[in-house]
């Protein structure tokens, strides 16, 4: 009776160690938009994941001593994936709206940036509402930035046109088939700074603040019930702020370099 007692005992001792050891091996699932959205996150000439982001990203994951998986989401199904557990964190520079939280949560902010217009060369910089009436205003669809446009723009009078992919966005811009875009600072400008931006277009201006609408900036995205998940997201977001981390990665990108709001800086 003893030795039977042993055998299952060992076995039972077994069976915890390989319950631990296969949640310690267990991916969590980081979603990133399948299009590029340079300098946050894009795929270089070998087809690697490259840009702050995904830096932030690394970071975060040695940080939670975690082995992450980076998974490529469509935009405009990443909540979706999330929801159904296909992925555990949405990390594609999503903004933290009330409008989202009804459906996911969100960590802590780790970066903002303001929301910008660009179009063609023409010396106009005006951006009021009624000033790109009759206009044609690209925004990439499912974005804070398309809720601001049919917000502002689009009873004003312009004509809001969505895309699937921020960089579709910009090739009609470049083509003159748009007048405007709307997007991200950063994103807009790392545009510009490309031949084709170079060439086509310019900055308009930086719309004026709407927190309800572009939100508080960017945060991971959860699901509501991984309260734990995210506990362990904020406390490497903010033990990377006390460590002066962002400051480091965001070294790397001199067109963030004065631009970019970070965890560090609240």
């Amino acid at each position: 009776m003893k030795f039977t007692r042993r055998i299952v005992m060992v076995a039972a001792a077994v069976g915890l160690l390989a319950s631990a050891s296969t949640a310690a091996m267990a991916d969590i699932k980081f979603g990133v938009a399948a299009e590029p959205y340079a300098p946050y996150s894009s795929k270089d000439a070998s087809g690697k994941w490259v840009g702050w982001e995904i830096d932030l990203m690394d970071a975060i994951c040695a940080q939670m001593n975690e082995k992450c998986q980076l998974v490529e989401v469509a935009w405009d199904g990443i909540i979706p994936a999330l929801t159904s557990k296909q992925i555990d964190v949405i990390w594609s520079s999503m903004s933290i709206t009330d409008e989202r939280k009804k459906t996911i949560d969100f960590s802590d902010m780790y970066y903002n940036t303001p929301s910008n217009l660009i179009g063609q060369k023409t010396g106009d910089t005006s951006i009021a509402p009624d000033h790109l009436k009759g206009k044609v205003l690209g925004v990439q669809v499912s974005t804070t930035h398309e809720r601001y446009a049919q917000k502002y723009f689009a009873p004003a009078g312009a004509e809001i046109k969505t895309y699937s992919t921020q960089d579709e966005a910009n090739n009609d811009l470049a083509a003159g088939r748009i007048d405007y875009i709307q997007a991200d600072s950063t994103a807009l400008d790392a545009f510009l700074k490309t031949d084709q931006g170079k060439q086509c277009c310019e900055l308009k201006g930086t719309v004026p603040e709407d927190t309800a609408v572009l939100g508080l900036g960017v945060g991971a995205g959860v699901r509501q019930e991984d309260t734990a998940l995210k506990d362990k997201i904020n406390a490497a977001i903010a033990e990377l702020a006390k460590q002066k981390k962002f400051t480091e990665i965001t070294k790397n990108y001199p067109e963030l370099q004065g631009i970019l709001v970070t965890a560090e800086d609240k």
